[in-house]
């Protein structure tokens, strides 16, 4: 079968930053829905296009197709109060803009005595990323996937 939309395509994949240090891989198959639906790099997605099972690609992406540019405005200096007294770099937390619907995940990048640096960027934001997979199966996605927008395993549970 070939991949088109509204098939789920399964993977094996491998993502790498631009001096090849790994830094995901799949350890069984990933499925997503293709066909426009976000569940992949839509550069990946593409390059997949009507391909079938057992095909294998490597595809480079510039920042504004992987994970974006780093935005500086996601980046904030706080007071050390706002945080618990544990805080320490790595640590995340969820934040928004006033009275904004739009949560971010803001990881914590530095913390002295009486401030802490939180950053709102996806950690891989800014980086050139090198995409390597392999499709290991390609199916009819059903009518509540195409209708949900994602994949269901056999219990139909959202993933």
């Amino acid at each position: 079968m070939r991949i088109e939309k509204n098939t789920v395509v399964s993977l094996e994949f491998e993502l790498a930053d631009d001096s090849g240090t790994l830094l995901e891989k799949s350890e069984s198959p990933v499925s997503y829905l293709h066909g426009g639906y976000d569940g992949i790099f839509p550069q990946v997605e593409e390059e997949l296009h009507e391909k079938t099972t057992g095909f294998s690609c490597t595809v480079v992406m510039d920042p504004e197709n992987a994970f974006g540019e780093i935005d500086p405005n996601l980046i904030r200096v706080e007071p050390r109060e706002l945080f618990p007294k544990e805080v320490e770099v790595g640590m995340r937390f969820e934040g928004g803009e006033g009275d904004s619907e739009d949560m971010l995940i803001y990881t914590v990048t530095d913390v002295t005595p009486d401030k802490v640096v939180v950053d709102g960027n996806h950690p891989l934001a800014g980086m050139k990323l090198t995409f390597s997979c392999t499709v290991t199966g390609v199916r009819p996605a059903t009518p509540e996937e195409i209708s949900h927008g994602h994949i269901h395993d056999e219990d139909h549970h959202h993933h």
